[in-house]
């Protein structure tokens, strides 16, 4: 089965701003071995269907018959010297852990499941009832009111916003064996990611008002306020890579076509922004069309 079209924005925190017993949960994690990025998405959808394929089928990965959490913390981990930092930024101290948050994770694309798809396609894909699957997934989600997912993910697309985050110039490239693309991220400290995102704010509203690109990044930002100052945030392309060409991801340059919008619309360059912009959306617009085909 093929890895998800699916990309990825991540928090990895220090393991030491977590509380008990959620530190000691995530530390035995840390022994055990932190996932391998690559293929992450793979081994997420491996476990959601094994849920659905066992004798006795349950509603969310990560979780006993009763419903209750089980099963051992997942992270992904990093180290704050791997992370650049500009100036003004620190990141650590080490590790740094992001929890994949599987379960609540799911909850929460369940509750929008049911919310936006048809009722055939609810009936087909749950295996309990509506109202029973919704209260649920909507218990599981209101138990992480008082944090957040570490992960956060988009489908078949990377909404344009994401790019404010991360530095062009910090793109990480990592080929396999035989020379082929399979990864392609960026990493950056936890205050220039806020920094960034702020002035993209300021900016994009300024010139676009409240919705649409400014909505996005107004909840990026106040996403990213809900983790430790010291953390790493990092975008990753995760099985977009799968879709696109070696050619097409070398050549890639929305990072840096979306910081240079940011910049014409706060000189005012009209002109710019419609080109740039118009760019983009042809690129990702093709791949979103994927979707469909699908």
């Amino acid at each position: 089965m093929p890895e998800p079209f699916v990309a990825y924005m991540r928090v990895y925190e220090p393991l030491s701003s977590f509380e008990s017993p959620r530190r000691e949960q995530l530390s035995e994690a840390l022994e055990q071995g932190a996932v391998d990025p690559v293929g992450v998405g793979s081994r997420e959808q491996n476990r959601w269907l094994r849920t659905q394929l066992s004798i006795r089928p349950r509603l969310l990965p990560g979780e006993a018959f009763d419903g209750t959490a089980q099963g051992p913390e997942e992270l992904l981990a990093l180290d704050p010297e791997d992370v650049p930092t500009g100036s003004s930024s620190e990141v650590g101290p080490g590790p740094l852990v992001c929890p994949l948050d599987l379960r609540g994770r799911a909850a929460a694309a369940l509750v929008g499941f049911i919310g936006a798809a048809d009722p055939p396609l609810r009936t087909a894909a749950l295996n309990v009832p509506e109202e029973t699957a919704k209260s649920k997934a909507s218990a599981v989600v209101q138990e992480l009111s008082d944090s957040a997912v570490h992960v956060i993910s988009s489908t078949w697309t990377i909404p344009l916003p994401w790019f404010a985050v991360v530095d062009p110039e910090e793109r990480v490239v990592v080929h396999d064996e035989h020379g082929r693309i399979e990864r392609l991220y960026w990493l950056t400290s936890m205050a220039d990611a806020r920094r960034r995102v702020s002035r993209a704010h300021t900016v994009t509203r300024n010139t676009l008002g409240d919705e649409g690109p400014p909505k996005i990044l107004r909840e990026t930002g106040r996403w990213l306020e809900r983790f430790h100052p010291h953390s790493a945030v990092e975008l990753d392309y995760g099985g977009l890579v799968r879709m696109m060409s070696d050619e097409d991801l070398e050549a890639d340059t929305s990072a840096a076509d979306v910081h240079a919008i940011v910049d014409a619309m706060e000189l005012g360059h009209t002109t710019e922004v419609g080109e740039r912009y118009e760019a983009l959306r042809e690129f990702w617009a093709e791949l979103a069309a994927h979707e469909r085909y699908n």
